[in-house]
């Protein structure tokens, strides 16, 4: 792996953990005591924009450069499958329908908003 490959996924994912922080944050004030609706939100835009990434460095020919800065850094210091894995364990220890709701949800959204991405800007 390159130097550059490095910097480049490093600076992405410092850009993605501080918009994961925003908004995180941004949800506190709305309460999670039900549903962790922040991780939900921010694994959403995360496959949502994973996908418009991988579609555009398709079409376009971007460099690997730009797929380590936008997909593996950006997208990889977005989105959480630890964050969600926990929360769906405490969510199956309070009731099993809300856990299954949670990662059910979660994956399925995961997919169609990647697909949404993938498909959006397509000629």
């Amino acid at each position: 792996m390159s130097s550059v490959a490095l910097v480049c996924v490093a600076a992405g994912a410092i850009v993605g953990t501080m918009a994961r922080f925003w908004i995180g944050r941004s949800f506190e004030s709305l309460g999670q005591a039900q549903f962790p609706w922040a991780t939900w939100i921010i694994n959403a835009i995360g496959s949502f924009f994973i996908g418009i990434f991988a579609e555009q460095l398709l079409l376009h020919h971007f460099s690997v450069d730009i797929w380590d800065l936008l997909g593996e850094g950006f997208c990889g210091g977005l989105t959480t499958f630890s964050t969600m894995s926990v929360e769906t364990v405490r969510l199956l220890k309070q009731s099993v329908r809300l856990g299954l709701t949670y990662i059910g949800t979660s994956l399925a959204s995961g997919v169609v908003f990647c697909s949404i991405g993938l498909f959006l800007l397509r000629p």
